[in-house]
């Protein structure tokens, strides 16, 4: 029965990617056409658009998101949404979920995927890892998307988690941010698409629902970057907890 998986896999894994390409050919236009618009005008109409795409997109695949937890994004509040990474999946699922406008933050040498790289450019703040003056101007951008009402969502595990275990070791970025502008901190956890797209197959997806759930905020008035452990261990721990529950 392997071998049938692992052939149903990899054509249901070809039905996505079709499914996808259609839906980035249909969006392309459209979503190029709104680099000409202001930061806030532009970034809202992308993230309403790919959250049409996605919502449509994922049900479509056999991949519907629930989200649970939205009532604790209060009106007019700009968020410092930090999620669990375990799959490329998890970009659609949290444009499908997250409600509002955000930005994310991405790896700079995302923009020279074909067609795609466009997109990133207008949904995503871009960072040089490597580069400590990309790094700087990577936070100033992520706070001008604060500073402009919108919603920040970041990794903190950095790279997907392809290990057993339901996080691994954040890095200090998010909670820097956090402290630096006084925004608070929206845990959210992400299960089911590290199902869809299991660590360690080449080419192979299966289809599954995923669970998004938005943890109450967690404040960061008071905390200094001296303190940035102690939020960092807070959150993960918040995470952790609730990561076992659903």
């Amino acid at each position: 029965m392997n071998w049938f998986k692992n052939l149903a896999g990899r054509i249901y894994a070809l039905y996505v990617l079709m499914i996808f390409t259609i839906f980035m050919l249909i969006f392309l236009l459209p979503m190029w056409l709104l680099s000409f618009y202001s930061l806030r005008t532009r970034v809202r109409r992308f993230v309403k658009s790919g959250r049409l795409w996605c919502r449509i997109m994922m049900p479509l695949i056999g991949c519907p998101v629930r989200t649970k937890g939205r009532e604790n994004f209060a009106p007019g509040q700009a968020y410092i949404i930090v999620c669990n990474h375990n799959s490329f999946m998890d970009i659609p699922a949290t444009y499908a979920g997250i409600p509002g406008i955000h930005k994310s933050l991405a790896k700079k040498e995302m923009v020279k995927a074909p067609i795609f790289g466009i997109m990133y450019k207008i949904g995503s703040v871009l960072v040089d890892r490597k580069d400590p003056a990309s790094r700087k101007h990577s936070f100033v951008e992520m706070k001008e998307v604060l500073e402009n009402g919108m919603h920040m969502l970041l990794y903190p595990e950095g790279t997907r988690n392809k290990t057993d275990q339901p996080l691994k070791e954040f890095y200090d970025g998010a909670f820097s941010l956090a402290i630096d502008t006084k925004k608070p901190i929206l845990p959210t956890i992400i299960k089911g698409t590290k199902e869809i797209m299991p660590p360690g197959k080449t080419f192979f997806a299966w289809p599954h629902a995923v669970t998004m759930e938005f943890l109450p905020p967690v404040s960061t008035i008071g905390y200094t970057l001296q303190d940035i452990e102690e939020l960092k261990a807070k959150i993960f721990q918040i995470m952790w907890e609730h990561y076992q529950k659903i």
